[in-house]
């Protein structure tokens, strides 16, 4: 890291870092904040930016492309970035030393301040403002795609891998029987074999192409999860070609993952058959999970950066599923994706199987509530999916974080286990979602 920069820092100084992906922690840190740290290597591979460290000291700030440092006391607001994540994205980190915020990075970057408004209330938003100036250059530089709003109801939240195809029947019938303003209806994980084996449907879901033909029968367009960049180490896909994978990318489902080469030619043929029987079907809007996996570093078929490899892996897709497809990115990495992708999950999941009952807490809200800001600038922003359903203790905090946060309207419950209050909520989400 080589410094550069050194600027004065009053008492309600502040620093925006941003995460390498969408479940990276992202927010504002002030001085004394606590660190965000993982206390695993597989947490790093899933959380963090993979073969990049981390500040040893409590006090060291990292971001991955953007850090915004408002002095907070009416002085300018200092963006550092890079307006084109193409090829390589420079970590950069702060480090509070007394009165001062020092900054370093560790490749070129772009600085720019922001000027505050007048008045008090303005002041305290200059490092918004610096942040909207960011998104506002890099969106018009990577030809960001925003615009459309989709109300999605999701299968994840409430019937996890366990999905069915009588599931999404029952509560595609319900949609229409509430009549319900749902534009696509998303079948989460659970319909395939798993990581690796995504051309090989699971039996116990029932037939895919059937149900996607009676969500479009309905006029919805229908939802397909996946996660293509990412395969188990046990699968069919790294077994038998071991020359496609790159590094490690954590652990799931019960296996250690791995990143696969997306330059080489083999996967590409792969992924082009994986997206064509897909578009096919009928799905037009994917979710596409894990996919900082692309990204990873290790050892390739052609000589490019991970970042370049992960960028053709995302063009790739857009190329076989056409421009009116809607690409979520997810678990994805958030410079590199803009141009490539029109929604954005810009949290981690707010809970994980056994927290339906509100134990796990809202994991998400921090990092999306500090990226509001990147809603109509680089993407549709998806904040998560409402949960809305009685059993979930902390619906009504989390309906009021859904609720005000820009960008994709989403909810994740059997219908049938809705009471009045639950219904209302979901009504009040999708009704904001045609605003």
């Amino acid at each position: 890291m080589k410094t550069i920069d050194d600027v004065a820092a009053g008492p309600a100084a502040r620093i925006y870092a941003e995460g390498w992906q969408s479940w990276s922690p992202t927010t504002w840190h002030h001085r004394g904040s606590a660190a965000h740290r993982p206390a695993e290597e597989w947490q790093h591979l899933m959380r963090f930016r993979p073969g990049t460290g981390l500040p040893d000291d409590d006090d060291g700030v990292q971001g991955e492309g953007l850090l915004v440092v408002d002095p907070g006391d009416g002085a300018p607001a200092h963006v550092y970035a890079t307006l084109d994540a193409r090829s390589t994205v420079p970590s950069l980190r702060a480090k509070w030393h007394g009165d001062r915020v020092v900054v370093s990075a560790d490749g070129p970057l772009e600085h720019w301040t922001v000027e505050p408004a007048d008045g008090s209330a303005a002041r305290a938003s200059a490092g918004d403002a610096a942040l909207g100036s960011f998104g506002d250059r890099i969106g018009a530089t990577a030809a960001a795609r925003t615009g459309d709003v989709p109300r999605v109801w999701c299968t994840w939240y409430r019937y996890f891998e366990e999905v069915t195809q009588a599931d999404v029947l029952e509560n595609l019938r319900a949609i229409d029987d509430l009549d319900l303003t749902v534009d696509v209806v998303q079948i989460d994980d659970g319909w395939s074999l798993g990581t690796g084996e995504w051309t090989r449907p699971n039996p116990r879901f029932g037939s895919l192409p059937d149900t996607i033909a009676a969500i479009r029968d309905g006029g919805r367009r229908a939802g397909v999860w996946l996660a293509p960049f990412s395969v188990g180490s046990r699968s069919d896909v790294a077994t038998r070609h071991p020359d496609w994978l790159t590094g490690p990318a954590g652990h799931n489902w019960g296996d250690d993952l791995v990143g696969l080469d997306l330059t080489h030619p083999g996967v590409r043929e792969y992924l082009t058959d994986v997206f064509m029987h897909l578009r096919d079907l009928g799905a037009d809007y994917l979710k596409l999970d894990f996919l900082y996996s692309g990204a990873v570093p290790g050892t390739r078929h052609d000589d490019v950066t991970p970042i370049e490899a992960y960028r053709s892996g995302l063009e790739l897709i857009r190329s076989v599923m056409g421009d009116d497809a809607f690409l979520l990115g997810c678990g994805a990495p958030i410079l590199p994706s803009v141009g490539l992708v029109d929604g954005m999950r810009v949290s981690p999941d707010t809970f994980h199987e056994g927290g339906e009952d509100g134990s796990q807490g809202l994991r998400g809200r921090m990092s999306l509530e500090a990226r509001a800001w990147q809603h109509g600038r680089l993407w549709t922003t998806d904040p998560d999916c409402l949960v809305a359903r009685p059993q979930f203790a902390l619906r009504d905090e989390w309906a009021e974080v859904v609720l005000t946060a820009p960008g994709l309207r989403g909810f994740s419950d059997r219908l049938a286990e809705l009471d009045p209050h639950g219904l209302d909520l979901v009504r009040r989400l999708l009704k904001a979602g045609a605003a």
